[in-house]
Order: structure tokens, then sequence, then C-alpha cells
């Protein structure tokens, strides 16, 4: 009896609380929307699948080791700690995925029609709205946010998901989770929560515009870009520099054409095994006494809210640019202004053709939504410039 007594309390029916297995539904649901419903499933497969392991009673996946007095280790840490340690923590992951995007992105739709960047910039409007957001529902005690957690939610607005677990693993890594559940689910979300914002703040008219090709743009200047942005922002926003840096490293691989192992390489094995451990990274900060708060409905919220503002701002800054100059631009490609790439150009594109049959506004939309992604990086580097000593 004592036996069975033994292996009974040491089971994980024993062990389990009500807030576990509601974390495993969670964990479980993620999964749904990845397989069933197609919300970016290279990252919700693993952070599902690593929420139901850190939630897993006396596993220990994420348990942290344990040393004695003298600093010897009498029990070592789980899996998915020393993935979040090794990875997520230094910031090694987002960087080295930012670096896999870069490879993947083409800068010739933005080197084409440069006064795009300004839909780009725009579009981030939304980051810095929701941390005012966030610092005022802190100030009024309605939630308990600081001004490092506002700044690491107001980082959703991007719609970048590397650059907001970047963010978060340096100011806020507590709220590492919800963040990143917040700013995938969005992203993923992105044929359903933009069209209706682009429908509302365009006429018919305005969804009709059709924009001239791009003019074609030479090797020298794809190469000579990710240079000069890269020194232009090492020197004025340092902070920055690291997101950029591997981006700008990875562009630099695919353009200049002599490296293309390199490139090929970081743009599919190297991205894929990050993408894996990054996932299960996160994963293992969705535990249930870390995600089970009225903070956490309060980042999906104002997550919610952060990219419905970047969306609009990018809509109306088009519309602005359109009162102010005589080369008109199609307003919805303004949507794509948050870097959700390629996703949020696609669905720019989709919307045109149900106004216009013939208007293909794809590569024009990728103008906007590669500069949401400097953008994005931009705006994390002030967050972290900003509050970091805070």
């Amino acid at each position: 009896m004592d036996n069975l007594n033994t292996l009974w309390i040491s089971s994980g029916l024993a062990q389990v609380e009500l807030g576990q297995v509601f974390m495993m539904l969670i964990g479980l649901g993620l999964l749904f929307l990845a397989i069933r419903k197609g919300f970016e499933p290279l990252l919700l497969v693993p952070i599902g699948f690593g929420t139901i392991l850190a939630n897993i009673p006396g596993a220990g996946f994420d348990a942290a080791p344990i040393y004695d007095a003298l600093g010897h280790m009498e029990s070592p840490g789980g899996l998915l700690y020393y993935i979040y340690h090794v990875g997520i923590e230094t910031g090694l992951f987002p960087l080295i995925i930012f670096m896999g995007v870069g490879a993947m992105t083409d800068f010739g739709p933005l080197l084409a029609n440069p006064k795009t960047l300004l839909l780009g910039a725009a579009a981030q409007i939304g980051i810095f709205t929701t941390v005012i957001g966030a610092v005022a529902l802190g100030h009024f005690g309605i939630l308990d946010f600081s001004i490092r957690d506002a700044a690491s939610i107001g980082i959703i607005g991007g719609a970048d998901g590397p650059t907001a677990i970047f963010v978060t693993s340096k100011l806020s890594p507590e709220l590492l989770g919800p963040i990143a559940v917040a700013a995938y689910s969005y992203m993923a979300l992105v044929p359903i929560i933009q069209p209706p914002i682009m429908r509302a703040l365009t006429t018919d008219a305005e969804r009709r515009i059709e924009m001239v090709q791009l003019r074609v743009v030479s090797q020298a200047e794809k190469i000579v870009f990710p240079l000069t942005l890269l020194v232009l922002v090492a020197l004025l926003l340092p902070d920055a520099a690291p997101l950029l840096g591997m981006f700008c490293f990875g562009n630099l691989m695919r353009e200049c054409g002599v490296v293309n192992r390199l490139s090929d390489t970081t743009q599919n094995a190297l991205i894929n095994i990050v993408t894996i451990f990054l996932g299960l990274g996160v994963g293992s900060k969705m535990s249930a006494d870390k995600f089970l708060n009225p903070e956490t409905l309060g980042i999906l919220a104002l997550g919610a809210v952060a990219f419905c503002i970047g969306t609009a701002s990018g809509v109306l800054m088009a519309k602005l640019m359109n009162a102010l100059s005589k080369d008109k631009i199609n307003p919805l490609i303004g949507a794509a202004g948050v870097s959700a790439v390629p996703m949020a150009a696609r669905v720019a594109n989709k919307v045109g053709l149900e106004y216009n049959s013939q208007n293909y506004l794809l590569m024009h939309a990728m103008g906007p939504n590669v500069a949401g992604v400097i953008g994005s990086a931009v705006a994390a580097g002030v967050m972290i410039n900003l509050v970091s000593g805070m």
C-alpha cells in the first residue's frame, strides 16, 4: 500500500491544479488554430506544444536548476528552461530570425517608391499610443503595468513577433508568454482585422486608384541600401542596431550574389531550426502562474488596440499624402505599414482587387510592409533606450 501511495503522490494526476489544466487546454487551442485554421502554424504549433509541456505537473520541463549553499548543482534544469535561457533571455533567437527575415526580404519596392517609407513609419503610431494607454491603466491602478511592461505591450502594435519577443525578454520577461501569443495571434488575424478598418477609412474611388508599375531597382542599390541603413541606425540609435544589424546582414547575403549557399541556409534550415526552439521557449513562459491573471486579458486587449491603430494610421497617412501630392497612391497599401510580412501586403492586394480587378497592389504594398519591419525595429530601439533604466 505504501508503494502504491507513493506512486500516486508522485503522479501528475495527484499534483495537477485547475490552472494547469486550463493552460493545457489553451495549448490545445493554439494547436487547433495552427493546424485546423492555419493561423501562424510555424510559431503556434511549437508555442502550443511548449505550453502543454510547461504545465504538466511534476515533469519539470521549465524548472530552473537547483544549487546548494556551496554552488553545487543538486538538480539540473528542465529542457524548456535551457531553451529559454540560451535563446530568448540572451536575445539570440529573435536576432537569428531577423537575419532570416532579412534574407527573404526584397527592398526593391521600397527603393522604387521611397515615399512609402512614410506609411511604414505612420503605422508605428499604434505602438506609442498603446504605450500611453498601458501607462495610464497602471497609473490609475486599473492594471498593474509598469513603464517597462507598457513598452513591451506597445510593440505588439508593430505586428512583428520576433521584435516583440526581443523587447519583452529585455524589459518584462515575466510577460513574454501573453505578449508573444498576442503578437503572433494578431499577425495571423491580419486578413480578418484589417479589411473592415481599410474599408471604413477609404472611399470607393480611393480603393479603385491604380498605381503605375514600379521602376527596376539595380543590384548596386540593393547592396548599398542595407549598409547605409545599418550605419545610420547604429550612429543614431545603437539600441536598434542588433535587430536591424541582423536584418541588414541577412538582406546583404541575399542581394550580393556571392554567398548563395549562406543565404539559402539562412532563409530555410537555420530560420526553421530557430523557429522551433523559439516557439518552445515562449511556451515555457505559458505556465498557469504567469498567464492566468487580469494583466493577461489587458495585454490581449491593448495588443488588439495597438494593431488596429497601426493599421488605421497607415491608411490615414496615405490619404494625407494624396492630399499633398499630385501622384496618387492607393490608401489601401497604407495598411501594409504594419510589419506582418508579407501577409499585410497580400491583404491590401486582395481588397484592392475586390474593387478593381486590374488593380494589382502587391508589389506597391511591399514597400510600406518592409518599411514597417524597419519602423518596428527602430521603435524597439527607442523603447529599450528610454525605459531600460527605469
